[in-house]
């Protein structure tokens, strides 16, 4: 066998070991995380569901208790979360965990991502109309061209 051969890559044998799934509570994140869990399975990759608290400048300057209201997003979506996965417990084994960072959601996800060394990226589709002209967090992280991207609708 040459040298050349025995670099090639095979097909099948390497997957994906952490695949980050961005949620915000949304029905199209949370469909994204729940196609990502479905990935995580299937290829025995941990799933890494990640929120990304967004720290707005305006409610800084203005000292709103903006840490405390993203603090309780974060807390209800690690519940919703921990009580889904309670529900398909012996019914498929699935290594999880969930995240929070600050920031702006497509640098928190880029974060995360490089942080957690994800292999791939899913999100939900933007529900936001002016995401059309202004250009959505799936949009960005699809165009970075640094992990695959899936974007659930």
């Amino acid at each position: 066998m040459t040298e050349q051969q025995s670099s090639r890559f095979e097909r099948g044998t390497d997957g994906p070991k952490v695949i980050v799934a961005g949620v915000d509570g949304s029905d199209s994140s949370l469909r994204a995380a729940a196609y990502a869990s479905g990935l995580a399975r299937r290829q025995g990759a941990l799933l890494a569901l990640v929120y990304v608290q967004q720290v707005t400048a305006a409610g800084v300057a203005l000292g709103a208790p903006v840490a405390d209201a993203t603090d309780e997003v974060a807390e209800d979506l690690a519940a919703r979360i921990r009580e889904a996965m309670e529900r398909i417990r012996g019914l498929y084994d699935i290594r999880w965990e969930f995240h929070t960072f600050r920031g702006d959601p497509y640098n928190g996800l880029v974060k995360a991502a490089d942080d957690l060394r994800a292999d791939a990226v899913v999100v939900g589709a933007s529900e936001k109309a002016g995401h059309r002209f202004v250009g959505s967090v799936a949009v960005r992280l699809v165009k970075s061209g640094r992990w695959p991207v899936t974007v659930v609708p």
